[in-house]
Formats: C-alpha cells, structure tokens, sequence
C-alpha cells in the first residue's frame, strides 16, 4: 500500500465520516458502574446472609460503595479511561484496594465476618468488571476502525518529521488519534497523504501572530482538538512556546511527539532540570530481580506444565507414531540468549526428510527476509497441521524452558541461517531469551511480514516485564484457539 493509500481522507479512516472528540457511547459509564456495583451487591448479599452472618444488605452495600469509591478514585471512569483497557492487573489492583478497606472497616465495626467466605463472595466483583471491561474495549476498537470515537490531530512539524508520525497513527487502528491535517514547517513536500493545511516558515518570525494565527485557521478548518508538535531543528524552544501559549489561549491542547518509539510508558520518567524539560527513559530489564523472578516463574512453569501434561504428551506421540513413520520428537538448533546455540524440540509435524527437501521449495517461499513458510507446505503431515495450528507441536519446549535455554514468554527462536542474516537492529532480538510464546504469537504469526515480527521482538525486548509477561500467557490462550497464522 502507498503512503498515500494508508490515510484516505482528512481525520477518517476507512473513509468514515468525522467524528468530535468524546463520541464514546453513552452507555459506557452506566453499564461500567453497574457491572462493579451488581458484582458485589448480587453475591455477597445472599452469601453473606445465607451463612448467618450479621446485617447482610448494609454489608453488601457498604462494599459495594467502597468498591465504586475506590474505581472512582483510580480514575476509572472517566472518559479519558472508559473502554482504553481490557487489562487484569489494574482491576486486581482495585480489589486489593478493597479487601483492605473492608479489612479496616470489620475491625472497626468488630461484625463477626467470615474472612474466607467474604473473600469467595467478593471475588464475583473483579470477574465481573473484567468481563466488562473486554466488552467496552472490543465496541470501542470497533469504533475506531471506523473512525469514530477519536481525536481529531493537527500534527505541526517539518515535513519529514510530520510524515513519520502520520505514517506512524496510521498504521494502526487500536488508538484514539486521527490525523485530519499538517502545519509544515518549511517548503519541503509531504508524502503522508495528509493535506497541508498551512504552512509555516523556516525561520522563527519576529511576530509570533505570523505562527500561530495560521496554526489555529488550520485547527479550525480541519476540527481539530489537539496540536501535535513533531520534532525538527526548526522548532526552537522559543518558538514553541510561543506557539503553545497561542494554542492554549484558544483552548487548542498541545502534545509533543519526542520521536521516541515502542517505548513503554513505565520506562518515561519527566523532570525539569534549570526549567529545562528533561525526559528519562530507564534500561530495559537485564538483570536484578525481575530477571530472577522470570527465570524462577518460568521453570516452575515449566516443570508444572511438564507434570500436569504427560499423559497427553503419550496421547499426542501415539497419534504422531500411528500417522506417519519416524520418530515422536523433532529436535532442532536453534540460537538463544546472547546468540548461544541449543537443542530446541518440538512433536514432529513433517515427514522425515524435510530437512533435506527445502532446498526444493526454496522458490515457494511465501514470506519476505530470512524466515521460510508455506502455507500448503507439503512436507507437513495430516496430524502435523494440525498440531501446528493449535501450537500443540511446541509443548515440547516446556523441557527447554525448564533447562533455561528459553522462557514462556520471549521472541521466537531463530534458526542459525536466520541470524546470519540479521543486522546490527535484528540482532536484539537476541537480548532475552527466545520464548515459547510471544507478541508474535498473539499478533498473527506466520501472516506477519519480517519486519513485523523484528518490531514485535524487539518492542518486547526492550519493554518486558514479569507483569506483562503474565499478561501475555493470557492472551495467548485466545491466540491459539484461534489459530490465525499457524502453519
């Protein structure tokens, strides 16, 4: 697709109608605020009084108010947060929040509550607000795609730095920005498809008028509600704050794009140092606790999932044995952590010589860079495909897993042909361990192109963390009963 092809029209993707901001739909805050208060109110009144316990409806209604109380006080339903967030960990954060307030409240009350059968009751409620939760988040992306329940962005910027971000909201659909229109800084032309709807100087004006009175003409035209300033040498700080007391004047709110990418939130820390701004970014994690405690996690994991799933590794070596000669398992080299070459296994999913006949099929090869799949590859087996659509053929890895040699959550494994034609960017790929599931699993597999699958690698890399890691075996679930782009 052209660079022009991927922004179609001024603020609409897919050639959707504009939108204002704030056209997330009305019933979001009520069907949110109801889910939190039926999920404590609906079971633990009946539990609570079914076990004999004092004053069963002013408990539950006193949790259900603490529970509302302490969403409301994370901000959890405001417009800025309804629907952004289908995540687990924040709601289990609330919940916690909440058992030691009702903690607080049962040694002041001295009510002679059952912990154990409060809790049980209470754990409807996070169930509830996570189901919710998913089921904002999906009707909002859908909005999104078409383009409504989004920011209209004016992005302000020397004309390269303005195509890098539009090319860069455009490529995705799963945010609230639109791009409607660009303030190009200089005469250079913009090749993102977005019109130019004024232009500014190169050089800083004596009259700050001749900036930003253009710059709100064009906010206006194009409906604007936000100013994004791309990052270039020809705006000064000066001249910034020029601009943003103008914009701010005009009720216009400004955000800068430091050019910074696929860099966690978690990792940007903002100072000011002599009123300059200064903006952190902490080291990815490579050592100290969170690295012991995903090796500790991951071989727990690993030997658990080793224990609970023999009978169905005799299961699966059975049917592999019955549906084509040669042997269970398929071992194979692979590169792992700082380039260190192991022994990775996997149930076998092709006939025995496939090694040796891919040569034949170079010329079939369906993907770009140095990975090679087919989708009809005929060297995979009737039991094979579908042992690779389900990713049952990777359970074997969990041994690699438990040896250290991989993780449960990391990159894909590379082979020793991929990496010798890996640049110096690919290459850190091979700062973590490869893992047994990945951003590439959830995100498509075998349908990504390579660059693609780097970015994911390396988004995760430089970004993991045992709490997303956890997050990630969660979706993974999702991602392989699917099975989109498995084969």
């Amino acid at each position: 697709m052209s660079k022009a092809g991927r922004v179609t029209a001024p603020g609409a993707r897919g050639g959707a109608p504009p939108h204002r901001p704030g056209g997330k739909s009305g019933w979001y805050l009520p069907v949110t605020l109801a889910a939190d208060l039926g999920g404590v109110l609906l079971p633990v009144a009946p539990v609570l009084a079914g076990t004999g316990a004092p004053h069963p409806v002013p408990a539950a209604l006193v949790a259900a108010g603490l529970w509302v109380t302490v969403r409301a006080a994370r901000r959890r339903y405001t417009s800025d947060a309804l629907g952004e967030s289908r995540g687990v960990f924040p709601v289990l954060h609330d919940w916690l929040n909440l058992l030691g307030l009702l903690a607080v409240v049962h040694i002041a009350a001295s009510e002679a509550y059952d912990p154990v059968t409060a809790a049980v009751a209470l754990s409807f409620a996070p169930m509830l607000t996570i189901l919710c939760a998913k089921a904002v988040h999906r009707h909002l992306t859908g909005l999104r795609r078409s383009a409504r329940a989004v920011h209209r962005v004016l992005v302000i910027g020397e004309p390269a730095s303005a195509d890098t971000v539009v090319e860069h909201l455009a490529s995705r659909t799963d945010h609230a920005y639109v791009v409607t229109g660009v303030v190009a800084v200089g005469d250079a032309q913009l090749t993102s498809g977005v019109p130019a709807m004024a232009r500014l100087g190169a050089t800083p004006p004596a009259r700050a008028a001749e900036d930003w009175l253009p710059v709100r003409s064009a906010a206006e035209q194009s409906g604007a509600d936000l100013a994004l300033v791309a990052p270039g040498q020809r705006m000064s700080g000066t001249r910034l704050r020029r601009l943003a007391w103008a914009l701010y004047d005009a009720g216009l709110p400004l955000a800068l794009a430091p050019g910074l990418t696929d860099v966690a939130p978690r990792r940007l820390r903002a100072t000011a140092v002599a009123g300059l701004p200064l903006l952190h970014i902490t080291p990815p994690h490579r050592r100290g606790p969170q690295v012991a405690l995903k090796s500790a996690l991951d071989r727990a994991g690993a030997a658990l999932g080793l224990l609970l799933l023999a009978p169905f590794y005799a299961l699966l070596a059975l049917v592999i044995r019955l549906d084509s000669p040669g042997p269970v398992l398929h071992r194979q080299v692979r590169v792992g952590l700082d380039g260190k070459p192991f022994t990775m296994w996997k149930f076998r999913t092709m006939v025995v010589d496939a090694e040796r006949r891919r040569a034949e099929l170079a010329a079939a090869n369906e993907k770009d860079g140095p990975l090679f799949k087919m989708r009809s590859d005929p060297r995979v087996t009737r039991v094979g495909r579908r042992l690779r659509r389900s990713s049952l053929d990777e359970l074997p890895q969990l041994v690699n897993v438990l040896l250290g040699q991989m993780s449960l959550v990391g990159p894909r494994p590379p082979l020793p042909d991929e990496v010798a034609q890996y640049d110096e960017v690919a290459m850190r790929r091979l700062a973590v361990k490869p893992g047994l599931t990945g951003l590439w699993q959830i995100s498509g597999r075998s349908d990504l192109s390579w660059d693609e699958s780097v970015a994911l690698d390396l988004r995760y890399a430089d970004n993991w963390s045992v709490r997303g890691d956890l997050d990630l075996l969660a979706r993974t679930f999702r991602a392989v009963v699917d099975g989109r782009g498995a084969y």
